[in-house]
């Protein structure tokens, strides 16, 4: 064969490769373990590249300038003079936070999030099989643990583990964080203490709300290469990294963030669940027992460890049932993104195709492991800001 003959040959080869073939046509790329890290970055187109880049610098300039910012435009109140700013309003209402306190919320937060949904992986790993694999259709935790243990093995429960942890501790830094801030914000707004009372419930939802909105930006790509990991088998990412970089070269923003509307349905409602049943939990049982029985309570650290971990069960309860149907959702849409589609027309197809019933799919197990974990992170929320010595949160109680 002649030089030039091998020369086209090579070139034929080189045209007829498929950088990133369909899963569909059975083979796929994946980024070998051998390949350096900033290689694969490389491989990235150079606008997705800077459009990462900026996201990063962007999200951190926020928060530092939020942080610096706090004690500027909401400056600590001179409990001196609180009566006369806010005369109906007792002084523990409304705390002085700085932002070394906001710190420890974040680090709590952060700490508890990540401890458990990265002890939950196993069952969400199932979960999200029983709502996009048809195989697994009817299955329970139980049936689908053994189900993916004796045909895939059981590291698979660990899938997405990487991701998982990383996304929940700035998710849930963000989340805790922001709740208390926007929570004292809402109190100091409404001026009195008995407004406080009778807006409260719009307090805690505005709050819940607007936490996990920030909190959501940072989770948003993580979650979908988790899900990504999970969910399809022929997807060749070797872990988070991996993932995360074929997801960012295949698409970009477009494909890391094809999740974020359903995400909201998702966490948003999830957040609302959680922090406002968590909140009225309290308030319910603090209102049932006597002022001596509280201040046994709250003198005793195991007791109110206690009632810390049943207020945050029936949270976890109300958190999975309105947060399912965009969970199932988030799920599907992450899957399987269609980048020629905008987000929320791929999210009212699914919608349609799942149906009612099908948005409801893989609730019982959903519930048990959201109420393990919510009540959890509630649980070692408390204990860690003890440990460290943040302050207590604000309390809205009659």
């Amino acid at each position: 064969m002649t030089g030039q003959q091998q020369h086209s040959q090579k070139h034929s080869q080189q045209n007829s490769h498929q950088p990133y073939p369909k899963p569909s046509e059975g083979t796929h790329r994946s980024l070998k373990n051998d390949k350096p890290v900033w290689e694969s970055w490389k491989s990235i187109h150079p606008r997705n590249r800077l459009m990462i880049a900026s996201s990063v610098f962007v999200f951190s300039a926020i928060g530092l300038y939020v942080s610096e910012q706090l004690e500027d435009k909401y400056p600590a109140i001179n409990l001196a003079i609180l009566p006369s700013v806010f005369p109906t309003m007792t002084s523990p209402l409304v705390p002085s936070y700085t932002p070394k306190d906001y710190g420890s919320f974040f680090l709590s937060g952060a700490t508890c999030c990540t401890l458990s949904h990265g002890f939950f992986t196993p069952f969400d790993v199932i979960k999200t099989r029983i709502q996009v694999d048809s195989a697994f259709r009817g299955a329970n935790l139980l049936s689908g643990a053994k189900q993916i243990a004796s045909k895939e093995g059981p590291s698979t429960l660990l899938t997405g583990f990487g991701p998982t942890a990383v996304g929940y501790f700035f998710q849930g830094g963000l989340k805790f964080g922001f709740y208390e801030y926007f929570k004292r914000l809402s109190v100091l707004s409404v001026g009195s203490h008995q407004e406080a009372v009778r807006n409260r419930t719009m307090i805690y939802l505005t709050s819940a709300a607007s936490a996990e909105l920030v909190a959501d930006v940072a989770l948003a790509p993580l979650e979908a290469t988790r899900i990504r990991l999970v969910s399809d088998k022929n997807f060749g990412a070797k872990g988070m990294v991996d993932g995360f970089l074929k997801l960012a070269r295949e698409g970009g923003f477009k494909v890391l963030y094809a999740g974020f509307v359903p995400l909201i349905f998702k966490q948003v409602p999830y957040a609302v669940g959680q922090f406002m049943t968590n909140e009225f939990a309290h308030n319910m049982v603090n209102r049932s027992l006597s002022s001596e029985t509280r201040k046994q309570i709250s003198n005793n650290k195991g007791a109110e460890l206690t009632l810390t971990l049943g207020c945050g069960l029936a949270a976890g309860v109300a958190a999975a049932v309105l947060s399912h149907p965009g969970d199932t959702l988030m799920s599907k849409i992450s899957g399987s993104s269609d980048k020629n589609r905008s987000a929320t027309s791929q999210l009212i197809q699914i919608a349609k195709k799942t149906g009612f019933t099908g948005l409801w799919q893989g609730l019982g197990a959903r519930t048990w492991m959201t109420a393990g974990l919510v009540s959890s992170q509630f649980f070692m929320y408390k204990a860690i800001k003890d440990a460290i010595g943040a302050p207590p949160g604000v309390e809205i109680d009659a």
